[in-house]
């Protein structure tokens, strides 16, 4: 039985047909994700991706679309995830950055690299978020509602 729910939102960035990925520690495996991580309470969901950008990159974030919504049980966590997907430009940090300390260190990688290190994902909604991000689609950021 799947014991909670977290939401967390991913920024899927590219540049000249590469990926912006980090490679990270999670239950003592080395993996490779977007820049992603929990929805804190009182953020927007727009200020969690931007924060969660720079803490693990170092990198300026600017949300310009929705890529989607993506749901998906983890089994080693007993955590179901609801990932919000968002696409963007960056600026890179000016100064060396003090990242999260999970984090090992940031990659840009194109499609062919990260299939190749398939393996090494840390779920299957990094690679589903590039395919979709590859096929077009994005949403407008109106489509999120704050009541």
């Amino acid at each position: 039985m799947i014991k909670k729910i977290a939401v967390t939102v991913a920024a899927v960035i590219e540049q000249n047909h590469r990926f912006l990925l980090v490679e990270e520690r999670s239950n003592e495996h080395i993996v490779f994700n977007q820049p992603a991580g929990h929805l804190e309470p009182g953020e927007t969901l727009l200020e969690a991706v931007t924060r969660e950008v720079s803490e693990e990159t170092g990198f300026s974030f600017q949300p310009v679309a929705l890529l989607g919504f993506y749901l998906w049980t983890g089994k080693e966590a007993n955590t179901t995830f609801l990932r919000l997907a968002f696409v963007g430009d960056v600026c890179p940090p000016n100064t060396t950055p003090i990242l999260d300390e999970e984090i090992i260190t940031t990659h840009w990688l194109r499609r062919k690299d990260i299939l190749a290190k398939q393996s090494r994902l840390r779920s299957p909604l990094v690679l589903r978020c590039i395919n979709d991000y590859l096929d077009g689609i994005r949403y407008p950021l109106s489509i999120l509602k704050y009541l």
